[in-house]
């Protein structure tokens, strides 16, 4: 058959570019966020910082004529800030801040953002740097290696002791064979595992007992050697770590007596002190990424009522530059120029900035309305809720919702929660009521808490106390939910 050329119509459906940019904004983390916020500003022109409104917000004014805690401002001040909010279509600037590492509790803070403009943090000079007050706790390799340069070694053994430390793992667990070490380093002439051996053990007695261990094994009997001879139960618990981990996990008394050759009463003051040491001792340690939160809104109780604010410490502080702006309108063929994209890209950014903290705010407080009773009694009060019982509610689509909760944090009195956190599973109950999946796990984590420690309560027997109390759960759900709080089984929760 020949070819042929055909035409035919069709409808589409597309996002402009601005719907597009407000869709990823809003999905976007609060320090993603101010990372996109501190590109547009390092390479779009018509952006620049302004902490006018932050100023504002340290005050304790907001743009509706209340203070941050809620009471009413005079007059004057409330007709100032109204003015203020209202310009913004003019000046086209929202607040914001750069620093994503502390949690602004309350309407004092401004922080310093972008590097620039001046600093209050406790009150000292303008020219103090807030990263200054920042507590940093030292990795595990780079305490490994302070502690390694009190060391008079000669320019090998060094070395190679820093390769050793460098193979470790976050949790301080030496995982690859000495054999394998011997490749990664140039070094002439070239690496023994003997040497490697001598580093090994050498690195082991620079901190924490247990480090650059190969094994659960070796890192328990590392940590029973740096305990005094006379320990109770020392010995036998060396005999159980090197030999008799397995059975330890299974609860095998009987035959860790007869292997060992104890009575039950020395065996239970050695597992009493196996179950002392630390299998993870390079957890105890600063990581080096960033393991921070920080939350999006702020809940408060203000007279009885339960207030949600944006937290300020994560709002953008960016406008347009407005000399920029006018000399590229009067210019000569200013709309056909490359730097006209760049003008509407920083339009869009401050408009969508603002949609996405409103959309944020939205949310939060349809959530607070919703799970009133858990800011008061906690987990077990939670209810059911769903993304579309807030999408109907506050007129948007249920993926507006999904995107808006998505990694978003709220800061409570009850602690820091995600927003997903407010949206447990719907569970039958005897009544034909509903309660929520979030309360269940609270009721299991009580039952569990007062479970008598030589006979723990069993799944089955878990589930029979929560269908006395009116909730229908299986026994597999029951184990489901106690998986998921890090909660062992009860064989392994009985102690002798």
């Amino acid at each position: 058959m020949p070819p042929t050329i055909e035409l035919r119509a069709k409808q589409t459906f597309a996002l402009t570019p601005r719907l597009q940019q407000s869709v990823r904004l809003l999905q976007l983390s609060s320090l993603e966020f101010q990372q996109e916020l501190r590109n547009a500003l390092d390479t779009n022109p018509f952006l620049e910082y302004d902490p006018s409104v932050t100023e504002e917000l340290s005050a304790g004014k907001t743009a509706d004529g209340t203070s941050a805690d809620g009471e009413a401002l005079p007059a004057a001040e409330r007709d100032s800030a109204l003015e203020s909010s209202q310009a913004e279509p003019a000046a086209e600037s929202v607040a914001a801040s750069d620093d994503g590492g502390d949690y602004a509790g309350s309407g004092d803070y401004a922080g310093d953002a972008y590097g620039r403009g001046p600093s209050r943090y406790n009150g000292d000079s303008e020219a103090a740097d807030p990263t200054e007050w920042a507590r940093v706790q030292p990795t595990l390799h780079e305490q490994l290696h302070d502690a390694l340069r009190l060391y008079r070694l000669d320019d090998r053994d060094r070395e190679v002791a820093r390769l050793v430390i460098e193979a470790l793992d976050d949790d301080g667990y030496l995982r690859q064979e000495l054999a394998d070490l011997t490749d990664i380093v140039d070094i002439e002439p070239e690496l023994t595992e003997d040497e490697l051996l001598v580093a090994l053990r050498l690195v082991q007695t620079l901190d924490r007992p247990g480090l650059a261990a190969r094994s659960l094994s070796e890192c328990l009997s590392l940590q029973l050697d740096a305990l005094p001879a006379d320990t109770p139960g020392r010995d036998v618990a060396k005999q159980v770590v090197e030999h008799h981990l397995d059975r330890l996990a299974r609860r095998e008394h009987a035959e860790l007596q007869k292997q060992i050759g104890c009575d039950a009463e020395a065996l239970r003051v050695a597992c009493a002190l196996v179950r002392k040491l630390d299998p993870k001792p390079g957890n105890s340690y600063g990581r080096a990424d960033d393991n921070y939160i920080v939350p999006d809104v702020i809940v408060r109780s203000v007279r009885n009522k339960w207030v949600v604010t944006v937290n300020p410490a994560v709002l953008p502080r960016a406008r347009i530059h407005r000399m920029y702006a006018e000399l590229f309108a009067q210019s000569a063929g200013a709309s056909r120029s490359p730097l006209a994209q760049q003008l509407q890209e920083a339009r869009w950014l401050i408009r969508n900035a603002q949609q996405r903290f409103e959309t944020i705010q939205r949310v939060a407080e349809c959530i607070v309305a919703h799970q009133k009773p858990f800011f008061q009694y906690g987990e077990i009060a939670l209810k059911p809720l769903v993304l579309r019982d807030v999408a109907e509610e506050l007129g948007l689509h249920e993926s507006t919702i999904s995107r808006a909760t998505g990694n978003k944090y709220m800061a409570t009195p009850r602690g820091i929660f995600e927003f997903k956190h407010f949206f447990p599973r719907e569970l039958g109950t005897e009544s034909g009521g509903t309660c929520s999946a979030a309360a269940v796990r609270a009721l299991l984590k009580e039952m569990i808490a007062a479970e008598n420690t030589r006979d723990p309560l069993s799944d089955v027997a878990l589930a029979k106390m929560l269908a006395d109390q009116g909730v229908l759960v299986a026994r597999r759900t029951v184990a489901k939910y106690r998986h998921l709080m890090k909660v062992p089984p009860a064989e392994l929760r009985r102690q002798v």
